[in-house]
């Protein structure tokens, strides 16, 4: 994204307006991974206005209803796995987030909209601001304790490749243990990150 685009965004209305759609649990986790992926960005040479912005925009579809989240990918002619019409409100809220944070908040970034579309299955050979959101997701100081959360948080600083990995492993683990649905795409990007 250009400068100007990036001085077009105003991400403190954003955030407000935030504030007033999500619930305070969703907006406590949408600052928390904001701030984790503009930590992340300063470790790894992102610029950090492009993960604030990611960050703060990859739940802003999280508080629609699941039909809403159909309807508009729908509407934007994105594709619509079984999987996802399944359990829409955990795996198309990414999708519609990207498409919202495009067309409503107007980013132009495609590294920031797919960072968005991708925070929730992620997908093989992430650019660095993908993975950055999508550990930060993870990792914020507002999640619950995961499975090897502090080895995790630790790594994230040093290793991109390596905490995908990781969260991805612990992902799968815990969605077969508990019969949650298994979205294909995050599937193929654990064997990606996992040959690396």
């Amino acid at each position: 994204m250009s400068g100007k685009n990036m001085e077009n965004l105003d991400l403190a209305n954003i955030r407000k307006e935030l504030e007033q759609i999500l619930s305070s649990k969703r907006y406590a986790h949408t600052l928390g991974v904001a701030y984790t992926a503009a930590a992340l960005s300063m470790a790894h040479g992102e610029p950090i206005e492009n993960a604030m912005t990611a960050g703060l925009l990859h739940d802003c579809a999280k508080s629609m209803h699941g039909s809403e989240l159909v309807a508009i990918c729908e509407k934007a002619r994105l594709n619509v796995t079984a999987v996802e019409r399944s359990n829409p409100t955990a795996l198309l809220h990414a999708k519609a987030g990207a498409y919202l944070a495009q067309h409503k908040y107007g980013v132009t970034d495609d590294d920031i909209l797919n960072a968005i579309r991708y925070h929730t299955t992620g997908r093989p050979d992430m650019s660095k601001l993908e993975k950055i959101l999508y550990i930060a997701d993870y990792i914020e100081p507002n999640r619950k304790q995961l499975a090897e959360l502090d080895l995790i948080r630790r790594i994230a600083f040093h290793d991109l490749d390596r905490t995908m990995e990781k969260i991805l492993e612990n992902t799968l683990t815990h969605l077969r243990s508990t019969e949650g649905a298994l979205d294909d795409m995050t599937i193929k990007t654990y064997n990606y990150y996992k040959q690396l």
